[in-house]
């Protein structure tokens, strides 16, 4: 079945280290519905992008790689059959309600190594 990366692109990521149960209620409430349907293979919540480092030919900078006014707060991979199936799925991420929103991707290759 084909695989999809939804990058979730918000005003920062809400998983900083401090984060309490109530400040990750809604994402994580999210991620475990998806887990739960099967749709949902892997999940990475990134930390705020004061913690980013980037690194170009000049070197390494502290912040994102680049100065946007939103960031990809985190990334999922789910399965679907079809691109309208993906969407759908994806269409359900929280961060859409607010001025953020997803990007869905059609995974070509790769996958975790141990």
């Amino acid at each position: 079945m084909p695989q999809y990366a939804v990058l979730i692109y918000t005003d920062d990521s809400a998983h900083a280290l401090d984060a309490t149960e109530d400040d990750l209620a809604e994402p994580n409430g999210h991620g475990d519905e998806l887990a739960a349907s099967g749709a949902m293979k892997a999940a990475w919540a990134f930390t705020p992008r004061d913690r980013a480092r980037s690194i170009r030919s000049q070197g390494v900078t502290d912040g994102p790689f680049v100065d946007a006014a939103q960031v990809v707060a985190g990334v999922y991979i789910l399965e679907a059959e079809n691109w309208d199936d993906a969407l759908a799925i994806a269409g359900t991420n929280p961060a859409i309600r607010g001025a953020g929103g997803v990007e869905v991707r059609l995974v070509h290759s790769g996958g975790v190594i141990d």
